[in-house]
């Protein structure tokens, strides 16, 4: 069996259920100009517990197909986001 896809990415959504969609930044370079530009892609994860909310990195994995758009699922949280949410005082 052929080794499967890993990403370290942030998370960008937990508005589902058991998903989280993760952002993947990567550098490359243009093709006709050469200038190195940042690239990324967003993935659907599958985060049984629901542990991980928006601003954390995580490691993710390539799995079978969970559901129709969702083929990784999280192996690690890498870094807690540091964001606290912020509760307004209503006077």
């Amino acid at each position: 069996m052929g080794k499967r896809k890993e990403f370290i990415g942030t998370v960008i959504s937990d508005k589902m259920q058991k998903t989280r969609i993760v952002k993947i930044m990567r550098l490359a370079k243009h093709p006709k100009y050469g200038r190195i530009i940042k690239k990324h892609n967003k993935f659907k994860v599958h985060d049984e517990e629901n542990t991980t909310k928006i601003g954390d990195i995580v490691r993710i994995r390539e799995t079978r197909p969970l559901s129709k758009e969702k083929c990784f699922r999280i192996l690690e949280v890498i870094k807690k986001s540091s964001k606290v949410s912020q509760v307004e005082i209503k006077e």
